[in-house]
């Protein structure tokens, strides 16, 4: 049966790079087998999202899926054969064309390529790099500040040893992959993810994705990052925003609060008539840049305490206050 990838992935024939990529980032953070443990169907899912999305990703890849199918893979073979059947010399011979020059009819140039991409006995298989492959990982703001490690359950294709990726034994069909010249193991692998990520960040691990082809170099595992949201911090790029409290007597008067910045305290100067609302920068104070380089800027709002409560005293000092301050307000009238 036809593998119908959009169907897989719930999206339409015409869905855009953008939503292709948002609905395999659903699916795969609902059927990830860290998430589905021993569920063996969410397992069979998974596999299913990671291969459509592997072919639907990719421009080229999803030109021939679209034009031929589950076919899309021998696209350049079909083509070829195509090209061949067009040229001068070739001669319609009932259901088939032959060519003049004794190079056998068309069924058995079709299996003579085949061979070759399969590593068969007729010539040696053309080096492909094998396919990337995503898997999504979310991660806390700390852990996206100071760096973390992450262990990758993948459910990768390697290599048959037995008969090393030609699918054939002696002409025969292997029995260990079924001719496909690959066969699917469990391994788990511990990715570092550097300090600066942000969400959408992709984390690349060089020749850890899909097996090449013929001796092809593997292709590249990537981690796609999604930061969990913090419950004091927001964040716009490598710059945090924090909202903290100020006694009223502080935002009048000036002081000093004490600021928990994602790494540290520090003491944070308040200027003498602070207004309820007032960002002041910490630099420096924000996340590392991806890669290295300057820290972002942490900006801290100032958000002023009103007292609760009033003892007789301070009650005292604050009608004193209004009377001074009504006194004033008349002398400049």
């Amino acid at each position: 049966m036809a593998k119908d990838f959009y169907g897989i992935l719930g999206v339409s024939r015409g869905a855009s790079d953008k939503e292709i990529r948002s609905a395999y980032r659903k699916l795969a953070r609902k059927y990830h087998p860290d998430v589905t443990p021993n569920d063996r169907a969410a397992e069979e899912r998974f596999k299913q999202i990671t291969a459509a999305y592997e072919v639907l990703s990719d421009p080229d890849k999803r030109r021939k899926y679209d034009k031929y199918g589950d076919q899309w893979e021998h696209a350049d073979q079909i083509e070829e054969m195509q090209k061949r059947q067009a040229a001068p010399g070739w001669a319609r011979t009932g259901n088939a064309r032959s060519f003049d020059g004794g190079l056998g009819d068309f069924g058995s140039i079709f299996d003579s390529l085949f061979r070759r991409e399969r590593g068969g006995p007729r010539g040696a298989p053309a080096a492909r790099r094998g396919q990337d492959v995503e898997t999504p990982v979310e991660i806390s703001l700390e852990e996206a500040f100071h760096g973390t490690t992450r262990t990758v359950r993948l459910q990768a294709p390697e290599v048959c040893t037995t008969c090393g990726g030609a699918g054939e034994v002696a002409g025969a069909i292997c029995h260990t992959c079924d001719g496909t010249g690959q066969v699917v193991r469990d391994r788990r692998l511990e990715v570092k993810v550097p300090p600066g990520v942000k969400t959408g960040s992709r984390v690349r691990v060089a020749n850890e994705g899909r097996p090449g082809i013929g001796g092809g170099p593997s292709g590249d595992l990537y981690l796609v990052i999604t930061v969990q949201p913090h419950s004091r911090f927001e964040r716009k790029g490598d710059d945090l925003y924090l909202e903290v409290p100020v006694p009223l007597t502080d935002a009048v008067l000036g002081g000093e609060v004490e600021v928990r910045t994602i790494d540290g305290r520090v003491a944070l100067r308040i200027p003498e008539l602070t207004q309820n609302g007032r960002q002041i920068r910490l630099g420096g104070k924000g996340m590392p840049a991806l890669g290295g380089g300057k820290r972002g800027d942490l900006f801290v709002k100032v958000r002023v305490q009103l007292p609760e409560h009033l003892s007789p005293e301070e009650r005292e000092h604050f009608e004193a206050l209004r009377a001074l301050s009504k006194e004033k307000a008349s002398v400049g009238s």
